[in-house]
């Protein structure tokens, strides 16, 4: 079996071993939040923050959900790095926000945050913060799904079937899921371009 194979064949065992009930339980708290009148703050780094700017898009033009994320403000980002540091952008950024118990984070990465292992500290500041203010948090997520899993109200775990792709593979899967989310019949609002072209 040729690489293009082993990938596409790996991408088949992932679409059949995802958890659809987490899904479903996401698209239950997406909306709620919407009908709550909440805002969604996706958070991410690296190739999840790119996600997490198209999901942006997505969930307010075709779900019609407040949305936003902080990587997409690149001066606030690397102000808070330079005089903060890493560990405390989100979290700082969440609080100039007035997040509060009607708002939701969605989480996109790779490994979920973990202290112990120094990865995405960020992310686990930005999730005690919610915890402590009360906001649902969702996540999708690779690996084990480190604290997301921990402490998520729901989180779509992207199944590891090769250890070598987990990355691609969990960065991939965040776009095929959150395009479901938004074609969801319970949360799709708006048509989108092309089908909506006759």
């Amino acid at each position: 079996m040729n690489y293009i194979q082993q990938h596409l064949n790996e991408t088949k065992q992932i679409v059949e071993s995802l958890d659809m009930a987490a899904i479903e339980q996401v698209v239950g708290l997406l909306a709620t939040l919407r009908s709550q009148q909440g805002r969604l703050f996706f958070l991410g780094v690296g190739g999840s923050a790119a996600n997490c700017s198209h999901a942006v898009n997505d969930f307010r033009k075709i779900v019609g959900i407040e949305a936003y994320a902080p990587t997409d403000n690149v001066s606030e980002l690397t102000a808070r790095t330079n005089d903060e540091g890493w560990a405390t952008v989100f979290v700082e950024w969440l609080k100039i926000s007035h997040l509060k118990p009607h708002d939701m984070l969605f989480i996109m990465s790779v490994g979920g945050g973990n202290l112990e292992k120094n990865v995405s500290p960020n992310l686990v500041a930005a999730l005690k913060y919610a915890k402590q203010v009360g906001s649902k948090v969702v996540g999708i997520v690779g690996r084990d799904g480190g604290y997301t899993a921990q402490v998520a109200d729901a989180c779509v775990i992207v199944p590891t079937v090769n250890p070598a792709n987990i990355t691609p593979h969990s960065e991939a899967f965040q776009g095929v899921i959150w395009h479901l989310l938004v074609s969801h019949p319970d949360l799709k609002i708006m048509e989108t371009k092309w089908e909506s072209t006759k």
